[in-house]
């Protein structure tokens, strides 16, 4: 096939590639975001103590991660004993009070684990994305949605559709980093809403997991994830289910928007090397 014939794109970008920019967005997310995470943990930890086998999510901008506190005493990051006033003063207090490095306490673990799962997701989404397409039509609406249902559904459709419709708008045939930094923060805004419900009962579930195991409490029968929904509008109401929805959004969408205009933006940089070496 003519490679003119598939539009403007010289030479397709490697899965190695692929894997290289997506992990440089994920690391950089990570780097960016957990700060925001370590400072909520410890003024959490600060209005309510964190008791052994209490458990607390931690985030470092690409996955969840629901911890237990295991240790007594004032000892580990998330205990360090502070007079935070908010968000502002807790930043300038541990920095000057512990190190800089005390930001991004706890991130090596979750990296182990959140790095090789974002590389492979993304990575998988463009594989699955390019043959779909050549099987289906370049302009196939299709083709996102299917991708995403195995790799992360919908995010990726409102991404691909927000892409689409803002280089519309500007006139553009290929997006920008602005776009693509613009399209992910909305798209995962979007995504965060839809699927908070789902992760406030998931919370839930993990929670009194981690407390009937840490405390030696034979387990109920399970609840299905309907019936703790109706559990949680009886007594918090429908706002229930979106508790926690502001905080959500402040890390999520800066997340993905850091995380997919970098992903995009590091395909565009190998994309230009090949072609360079297809010149040569």
């Amino acid at each position: 096939m003519d490679p003119e014939s598939e539009g403007p794109q010289i030479l397709k970008v490697t899965p190695v590639q692929q894997m290289f920019a997506s992990c440089t967005g994920a690391i950089l997310t990570s780097l960016m975001v957990t700060p925001l995470d370590v400072v909520k943990i410890r003024l959490q930890a600060q209005n309510n103590p964190f008791s052994k086998g209490k458990c607390f999510v931690y985030s470092n901008g690409l996955m969840d991660h629901l911890c237990v506190c295991e240790e007594e005493g004032n000892k580990a990051w998330y205990k360090k004993p502070g007079r935070f006033q908010g968000t502002l003063d807790a930043f300038l207090k541990i920095i000057r009070n512990e190190g800089i490095k005390s930001l991004w306490s706890g991130l090596p673990p979750t990296l182990v684990m959140a790095v090789p799962a974002t590389v492979i997701y993304f990575t998988c989404y463009d594989q699955l994305s390019a043959l779909l397409r050549s099987k289906l039509g370049e302009n196939e609406s299709r083709v996102p949605i299917i991708a995403g249902i195995v790799a992360r559904s919908m995010y990726w459709y409102n991404y691909e559709v927000l892409k689409k419709w803002l280089c519309a708008k500007s006139g553009l045939y290929e997006p920008t980093f602005m776009i693509n930094f613009t399209s992910g923060a909305l798209s995962g805004s979007f995504a965060a809403v839809a699927t908070l419900p789902f992760d406030v009962v998931k919370t839930q579930k993990q929670t009194q997991l981690w407390i009937y195991e840490s405390h030696k409490i034979s387990m109920p029968l399970p609840m299905s994830t309907w019936t703790i929904m109706k559990s949680i509008v009886a007594k918090n109401g429908f706002a229930g289910l979106f508790t926690g929805l502001i905080p959500r959004l402040i890390k999520i969408a800066p997340a993905c928007a850091i995380m997919i205009s970098t992903y995009e933006f590091g395909k565009a940089f190998f994309q230009k090397q090949n072609a360079r070496r297809q010149q040569y």
